[in-house]
């Protein structure tokens, strides 16, 4: 994941050493008054809040895509099909007069089986969202430790009731995102965008 052989990621901070981090320095969360972020990062949908479950990843996709087909937003917003701690869900859906069909899957057995239908013949799915952690970040490798399924619930649950209160919950109505292809990537799927917002892979010998 480079650009000219320069990481798009220098560093990851995770939740668990974050709080280390504020418990070594002192710093009491709840005594500290909120601050917007520096632009371009001031202004966040909860589109991209929900990244952190499994399967909103897909209903924010899903949500622009809806934009995007009918020139409206979604109504209600909220996917269900989508949410939950299910390792497989699925959605499908008419969009415009396009049938639409998702995939959400969590835990890379549940990628394995997804991966066996589509290379035995599978072509029903226009978006396949995968997260190797069961249930998404919320319960991955970074999180607090010997966490139980109820705490990550709780977590799944606060990001969702987080998005339902948000005046933007959509990806394409974040103005900070559109000013950024205005003036630097052009229009989305366009050449620019496209060369440094896509990711590609490439086998690799592995060295034992």
């Amino acid at each position: 994941m480079t650009q000219d052989y320069v990481p798009d990621v220098d560093f990851v901070l995770t939740t668990r050493e974050a709080a280390l981090l504020l418990r070594m320095s002192g710093v009491g969360m709840i005594g500290i008054e909120p601050e917007a972020a520096d632009t371009p990062f001031g202004e966040r949908s909860s589109a991209g809040k929900i990244f952190g479950a499994s399967g909103g990843v897909m209903e924010a996709a899903v949500r622009t895509a809806h934009f995007m087909i009918t020139g409206k937003e979604l109504p209600g917003l909220d996917l269900q099909p989508l949410r939950g701690l299910e390792g497989a869900k699925e959605l499908k859906a008419n969009i415009g007069g396009i049938d639409v069909g998702a995939a959400v899957v969590s835990g890379l057995g549940n990628a394995r089986a997804l991966i066996e239908q589509i290379r035995a013949g599978r072509s029903d799915l226009h978006f396949i969202e995968v997260m190797t952690c069961p249930g998404g970040c919320i319960n991955g490798g970074g999180q607090p430790l010997h966490s139980d399924k109820a705490a990550v619930i709780a977590r799944m649950k606060k990001l969702y009731n987080v998005d339902k209160n948000c005046g933007l919950r959509v990806s394409h109505g974040n103005k900070s995102v559109k000013r950024l292809y205005d003036e630097f990537l052009g229009a989305p799927l366009g050449d620019k965008s496209h060369h440094l917002l896509h990711t590609h892979y490439a086998a690799r010998e592995v060295l034992v």
